[in-house]
């Protein structure tokens, strides 16, 4: 289900950047990493307690096995942290550019996602 909730948040990024709402498609990309990241701990029987987690999971149980590049992650929480930014800071305004590479970002972490549940199914 996560996954399914995964390709509906991306896709909601990529109608926000054609309005261009730039802050809300920055947010829906991240969400699309978050919950196909999320899949693979629901597979393998946990849950998260926080978004922070799910990083540091993946990093344990993918990265160190050599199944999942570091890069991934480090960019899972990059989206975390430009995510927060946007909620939070009253002055960070993403542009059109940092957009479409979140979205590209997020459409191939998916990707990636979908192949590690295929691995184990």
């Amino acid at each position: 289900m996560s996954i399914k909730r995964a390709e509906e948040w991306l896709e909601e990024a990529r109608k926000n950047l054609a309005y261009g709402s730039y802050r809300t498609s920055l947010m829906a990309s991240y969400m699309a990493m978050f919950h196909a990241a999320r899949a693979i701990l629901f597979r393998d029987g946990w849950r998260e307690k926080s978004h922070y987690c799910i990083a540091r999971y993946l990093e344990e149980f993918y990265v160190k096995s050599g199944k999942l590049e570091e890069h991934w992650v480090e960019l899972l929480d990059r989206m975390r942290e430009l995510r927060h930014e946007d909620q939070y800071d009253i002055v960070y305004e993403p542009d059109e550019e940092e957009v479409e590479e979140a979205i590209n970002i997020a459409k191939e972490f998916l990707l990636l996602m979908r192949k590690l549940l295929e691995e184990k199914a």
